[in-house]
């Protein structure tokens, strides 16, 4: 295999080591006319200097919450990314700096590595996919060697396909859809359709994305089977795609052309302004495409029965998670990155930069938001200036989950852990609105009141409002006796005062906008459509 020279380019290109708006910390390289220091041990640490390891390795060991544990990969600096489960509830990820897969038994809480002898020494790749088969093999991708990898959770076997690539290729998203394996390529604006035969050889299909020089990013599948996916450009929008696959297919199949045009079989939809950098994408139960947007601390659905998009916000990221020790932090955001659907019809995404993984409920409107303990100094702006990071700040870069009933597993990238949440842990407080939507008309506001109550026995403290909106023209204020920090008695609830202000250049629609609480390790807010008349 001849290794390409990509790096972890979707990693950095998609803002994955932008921490916060305003700061950004460049990619660690090494000075060709520096020998850096390298000490042998036999892991896979020996892939960085001494210098980096802190920084890609692990920062500490795996940490604890009442909603989230952390289990430590045995082997040191694998850099776990792509995560999945099987039937039988094992957890399956990928690990970047190794070419290796892992398994972790949850009952036993032991892992597994396996070797892959087709693995060049010394290779590293940003493993963005994987799915399970049903006959028992895994299917992961790899962008530096522009790959599609099985590996046989029956024969410990791998396979290495390669992908077809013209140009800068990045072979990012998998999703086995029955015999077929689709595959979106990030930078080769294209959807690619595998077709494994019995026999082991694989049919190919690319298709072309409707719009010139953009990124073809994460896909998902309604209940027609049709694909959706985004096309987009850089802090320049973008459109939402829905490839009618089975029309497509069926049609080629009864024509003498070995492609037909494209245009006849998709439906293109223009992104809102607000939606710059849509990476994760999902079709709920309910046939609502949700999309997760990295360039800012928002998520969207889309309705395709109206056409009409809606925007979401998560609340702040605690500043533990960005530092700010150097003041240079005006907004920071969480970067919603991978997004995703339970059976329960609740919508599950990472929040990059807040370190969290989160649950929106659509029925309840409400957002939990569990923070991971784990945080890696080395990403944030955790430096006071003496050269000694600052414990418990930073983040530990979880780029894929996985759901598996009421629990949510995911990877720390920078950490060598993974981790799991238990959403069934009880909540310890909760929210309740004076109401759940407002008509206001710009230049009006109005008086909002909500209600914090505790479901603990004990007392909790340091707890910080929540008030959250998707944009400047509509302002929530807080009553000038609410207090940034309050304690909040076992019996006793706690009111919070607020006033909805639409300024005079609102653009009339409707909004949702964030009422919480948010606590250490968790943050619970719900809410409330604002429609501007």
């Amino acid at each position: 295999m001849k290794k390409q020279t990509k790096g972890i380019f979707a990693f950095v290109f998609l803002g994955g080591i932008m921490v916060t708006s305003g700061v950004v910390i460049a990619f660690p390289g090494i000075d060709p006319g520096v020998n850096p220091e390298i000490t042998i041990t036999g892991t896979p640490a020996d892939n960085f200097p001494d210098e980096q390891r802190a920084q890609f390795c692990g920062s500490s060991d795996a940490k604890s919450t009442d909603y989230v544990r952390e289990f430590s990969i045995p082997t040191l600096c694998t850099n776990p990314l792509a995560i999945v489960t099987d039937y039988d509830g094992n957890i399956w990820f990928t690990e970047t700096n190794t070419g290796k897969i892992a398994k972790f038994d949850p009952n036993l809480e032991t892992f597994t590595e396996y070797d892959n002898m087709l693995w060049p020494p010394g290779g590293r790749s940003m493993m963005w996919g994987i799915d399970y088969a049903p006959d028992g093999s895994l299917w992961f991708t790899d962008e530096s060697y522009d790959s599609i990898w099985k590996f046989s959770t029956i024969d410990e076997t791998y396979d290495r396909l390669d992908y077809p690539s013209e140009g800068n290729s990045l072979p990012q998203k998998l999703q086995i859809d029955g015999s077929q394996i689709i595959v979106n390529d990030f930078t080769g604006n294209k959807l690619t359709f595998l077709d494994p035969n019995p026999s082991g050889d694989v049919n190919y299909l690319s298709i072309p994305s409707p719009v010139d020089d953009s990124v073809t990013a994460d896909f998902a599948l309604d209940a027609d089977d049709n694909v959706w996916f985004t096309n987009w450009l850089f802090q320049q929008g973008g459109v939402l795609v829905k490839f009618d696959q089975n029309g497509y297919f069926e049609s080629v199949a009864n024509s003498d052309e070995q492609f037909l045009p494209l245009l006849d079989f998709i439906e293109i939809y223009q992104l809102p302004v607000a939606l710059l950098t849509p990476n994760g994408a999902v079709v709920a139960n309910d046939g609502i495409l949700w999309l997760a947007d990295t360039t800012s601390s928002s998520f969207f659905s889309f309705d395709p029965t109206v056409e009409e998009f809606t925007q979401y916000v998560t609340a702040d990221p605690l500043q533990s998670t960005y530092g700010n020790q150097t003041g240079v932090v005006k907004t920071p955001i969480s970067r919603p990155y991978w997004i995703e659907s339970d059976e329960q019809g609740r919508i599950v995404f990472n929040e990059q930069t807040a370190n969290n993984i989160s649950v929106m409920d659509p029925k309840s409107q409400s957002l939990i938001e569990y923070n991971i303990p784990s945080k890696n100094p080395y990403w944030a702006d955790c430096d006071p200036g003496t050269g000694m990071m600052i414990d418990d700040c930073g983040v530990a870069q979880i780029f894929d989950f996985t759901i598996d009933g009421e629990k949510i597993w995911f990877t720390e990238w920078v950490e060598n852990n993974i981790g799991v949440v238990d959403t069934t842990v009880p909540l310890p407080l909760e929210i309740q609105l004076e109401f759940d939507s407002i008509i206001l008309a710009p230049g009006n506001s109005q008086q909002f009141n909500f209600i914090v109550s505790s479901k603990s026995q004990n007392d909790l403290s340091d707890i910080s409002p929540i008030l959250t909106s998707t944009h400047e023209f509509l302002n929530i204020i807080p009553n000038i006796d609410t207090p940034t920090s309050f304690q909040l008695d076992s019996d006793t609830p706690r009111p919070i005062q607020t006033t909805i202000s639409i300024s005079e250049d609102a653009i009339p629609g409707t909004y949702k906008v964030l009422f919480g609480a948010q606590l250490s390790d968790v943050a619970i807010s719900k809410y409330v459509t604002v429609t501007i008349e």
